[in-house]
């Protein structure tokens, strides 16, 4: 038995819709850009530029509810609205939920001008807000996925405007990574990403998947 200097944390965990149990959660991998208009509005050209990834730890779920707290060393926060996968034992989608990449703009931007990582504009503490997921087939694969803030509507698009689909998401990461069960894939975001700030309460819907809502603290 190997002796440890200090207990492990316990795997962080989704719900999982009409299901007890729950779905322990391993890495999150984020596919950049993956519908036009938010390539466009970053400025890039989606005809020119080939699928890339980013990850977040595990850790960075938010759950359940919680509402993640505003973070340090940012003074724009950014909403991503993200139809994500979840992948199973046998290295493919086993589920899905609606989720938010969480993004320190300000820092990406820093980032990307110096040509340096995007780890701490992308994967820091409570950085993916995640609803309950669904098992099985992908109920409405051409569905409106929307992001609200305070009632607004910020974003809304359909999940057939993807350049890449979920099963050709996964064929690329796998490219990359070894996908093992417990792995996250969130998918991209439509046009309209924007701030947040303390209090704004997000509301993410995508249609057949139980809905994502939270406050920023």
């Amino acid at each position: 038995m190997t002796d440890l200097l200090f207990a492990p944390r316990p795997a962080p965990t989704l719900p999982i819709t009409g299901d007890a149990r729950r779905f322990p959660v391993r890495r999150i991998l984020c596919v950049g850009q993956n519908y036009a208009a938010h390539a466009r509005e970053m400025g890039s050209d989606p005809d020119k530029q080939s699928p890339f990834f980013f990850s977040k730890p595990g850790d960075a779920l938010v759950s359940d509810g919680a509402d993640p707290a505003y973070p340090s060393a940012t003074d724009n926060l950014h909403f991503e609205a993200e139809l994500v996968a979840a992948i199973g034992e046998d290295g493919r989608i086993v589920g899905w939920a609606v989720g938010c990449d969480l993004t320190r703009r300000d820092l990406q931007a820093e980032a990307k001008a110096a040509g340096r990582p995007w780890d701490a504009a992308k994967g820091f503490d409570q950085s993916a807000p995640c609803g309950a997921l669904t098992l099985g087939p992908l109920p409405a694969p051409a569905g409106v996925i929307a992001l609200s803030v305070n009632g607004e509507t910020k974003q809304s698009s359909t999940l057939d405007d993807m350049i890449l689909n979920p099963d050709q998401i996964v064929e690329a990461a796998g490219k990359l990574w070894s996908l093992q069960a417990g792995d996250l894939i969130f998918t991209g975001t439509p046009s309209g990403v924007g701030p947040l700030v303390r209090g704004d309460a997000v509301v993410v819907t995508i249609d057949g998947l139980a809905p994502l809502s939270f406050k920023i603290v």
